[in-house]
């Protein structure tokens, strides 16, 4: 798939889980004002993050597949793992804007204050969340695995946050309705686990953006399949000081190799030649590449 199908890819799937999210922002929004639930109102703040976080996906997988330049020798793919930092971020406050809109409320409760009992409209809101972001997230995490965008498989985790919070809104909208006046209290208590939940998708998200932005090596086994490439060819010795990283939704890779030093250059320039493309066919054609061929003894002796 060429650079620009996957970009018009990436943005199909992030179009059409942006168009779920104004829908459901809108009709949560009006749910939880008319129903009078501040676990709704804080789905609506959760799904109008999931709008914002789509815009940022559409405009950096943009950027991010722009070819090299002479500012970007590697390319711009460190602008797809920025975004899904970025839509970490938001997640993250997102969550203390709900967690202290809801602790308020309880604390409110807890003084004596009656709290608005939410209305039947807010449970329907949450019902349909859940169903339309799952929908949203399989179809989402399956062609970021397809594609290999983290920006995209970030994107999903936010549409499943968005769906597992509405389960936790649910819950208790339904549980304020069903006891009555006395339990209204459940409504605020419900956007607080909204708001924990979402703050552990948060830490996960940024930890795995950070961890890309701070030159974090790729993981054991992918550095494994990297050496049983290189211990495939007989003629090529000690693969030594291997380096690795992400760019983007690409690989970055660095080794060291020793060969025969009585063979001619063009014999070492083509077995690196077919190393780089054995490398290239695994883990794709814009995966870099750099091989450092160093002499050894005659084998012969």
């Amino acid at each position: 798939m060429t650079t620009i199908e996957r970009e018009k890819q990436i943005y199909k799937v992030t179009l059409v889980g942006g168009a779920v999210n104004v829908i459901l922002l809108l009709f949560k929004f009006v749910a939880g004002v008319l129903a009078h639930s501040s676990a709704m109102i804080a789905d609506a703040v959760h799904s109008f993050s999931d709008f914002i976080t789509d815009v940022i996906v559409l405009v950096f997988v943009r950027i991010s597949s722009m070819p090299e330049d002479k500012g970007h020798d590697y390319g711009h793919g460190k602008y797809e793992t920025l975004a899904s930092t970025i839509i970490g971020l938001a997640l993250a406050a997102v969550a203390v804007g709900i967690i202290v809109s809801g602790a308020t409320k309880i604390a409110a409760w807890c003084r004596g204050e009656e709290l608005a009992s939410p209305g039947l409209l807010a449970l329907w809101a949450a019902l349909l969340s859940i169903l339309l972001k799952e929908a949203v997230y399989q179809y989402t995490i399956r062609k970021s695995r397809n594609l290999d965008s983290p920006a995209l498989k970030a994107n999903a985790w936010h549409h499943r946050s968005d769906a597992l919070s509405s389960i936790g809104t649910a819950i208790g909208i339904g549980g304020a309705i069903v006891l009555g006046q006395r339990w209204a209290v459940l409504d605020p208590l419900a956007s607080l686990v909204v708001g924990a939940f979402i703050v552990k998708v948060a830490v996960k998200m940024l930890k795995d953006g950070i961890d890309d932005l701070m030159e974090k090596s790729l993981p054991d086994e992918i550095e494994n399949e990297i050496l049983e490439i290189v211990h495939s060819y007989p003629d090529v010795y000690e693969p030594h000081h291997l380096r690795t990283r992400r760019l983007g939704s690409n690989y970055a890779i660095e080794l060291h190799l020793r060969m025969d030093g009585n063979k001619t250059l063009h014999e070492s320039h083509a077995r690196a030649t077919d190393i780089e493309n054995a490398i290239k066919e695994r883990f794709g054609k814009d995966t870099h590449v750099a091989l450092h061929m160093e002499p050894v003894k005659d084998t012969t002796d």
